[in-house]
C-alpha cells in the first residue's frame, strides 16, 4: 500500500473527512481492520486565511510546497492540497516534489465526464468561483461550468468562511444554498460540485434538484484507489 500524504487544515473540519473517507475506502477493500497508510500536514488555517485575503499567494506557495516537500522527505508516494481554493497552488507543490499531486479539480472533471453530464454549477468560495485557475482547469475537461448570480456568490464565500470553517452548521444556510442550487439547475446545470471542502458537511443529494459532486469524498476517493493500486 503507497502512503498519503495530506496537506490538511485547510480547513481541520474538511481534513477530518479526508482522513475518514480514505481510512473506510481502504477497510472496505482490504477488509479486517485495515487502515490507510497516511500523513497529514496541517497548517494554522488562521495563517492561510489572512494570506490569501491579502493577495499573498507566493507566501502561500511557500507554505505549501514546504508541507509537501516535508511529507515526501517523511515518505508520503502521494500528496493531496486538501482544498478547492488552495488547489490554486497544487501546481506549485508539484513542481516542488517528486511525487504524483492528485489535483482535485482532474479528479472532479473526470468523475463529471463519468456521469455524462457536460454543464454544471460551481459552488465554493469567491477565489474559486471567479479566479479562472479552478473553472479553467474544469473547462480544460471540456466542461461548461456555471456559477450564482454574484449576490449568490457573496452569501455562499461569507457562509465558508464565517460558518463552515468554524464548525457552524446553518438551517438558514443550508435552506439559501439549496435555494442558490435550484437557480443553477434552472440554468441549465446538470449537477453541481460542492467546490468548497466545507460545503458537503452543510449540504447533500436531499437538499439539491441536481446530483451534487462532493469535492473532499471523490478526491479522498481517488487518493485511496492510487495507494492500493497494483
Amino acid at each position: 500500500m503507497r502512503t498519503i500524504g495530506l496537506i490538511g487544515g485547510l480547513s481541520w473540519e474538511s481534513t477530518v473527512v479526508y482522513y475518514q473517507i480514505i481510512n473506510q475506502r481502504v477497510r472496505e477493500r482490504l477488509g479486517g481492520s485495515h487502515s490507510a497508510n497516511s500523513l497529514i500536514w496541517s497548517v494554522d488555517y488562521t495563517t492561510v486565511e489572512d494570506l490569501i485575503f491579502a493577495d499573498r499567494w507566493g507566501e502561500v506557495s511557500t507554505l505549501l510546497t514546504g508541507a509537501g516537500r516535508s511529507l515526501e522527505d517523511a515518505g508520503a508516494d502521494l500528496l493531496l492540497v486538501c482544498s478547492n481554493t488552495f488547489s490554486r497552488v497544487s501546481d506549485d507543490v508539484e513542481r516542488a516534489v517528486s511525487v504524483p499531486v492528485l489535483h482535485i479539480a482532474d479528479i472532479l472533471g473526470a468523475e463529471i465526464r463519468a456521469r455524462g453530464m457536460r454543464r454544471v454549477g460551481l459552488l465554493g468560495t469567491r477565489f474559486t468561483m471567479e479566479e479562472p485557475f479552478y473553472r479553467d482547469r474544469l473547462a480544460a475537461h471540456g466542461l461548461d461550468v456555471v456559477v450564482p448570480r454574484r449576490e449568490q456568490r457573496e452569501l455562499v464565500h461569507r457562509v465558508i468562511f464565517e460558518e463552515l470553517v468554524r464548525g457552524v452548521l446553518s438551517d438558514a444556510s443550508r435552506d439559501a444554498y439549496t435555494k442558490i442550487i435550484h437557480d443553477l439547475a434552472d440554468d441549465g446545470a446538470e449537477g453541481v460540485i460542492l467546490g468548497c471542502t466545507e460545503i458537503e458537511l452543510l449540504i447533500s443529494d436531499k437538499d439539491s434538484p441536481i446530483p451534487v459532486l462532493p469535492s473532499a469524498r471523490l478526491h479522498a476517493e481517488a487518493a485511496a484507489g492510487f495507494a492500493l493500486a497494483d
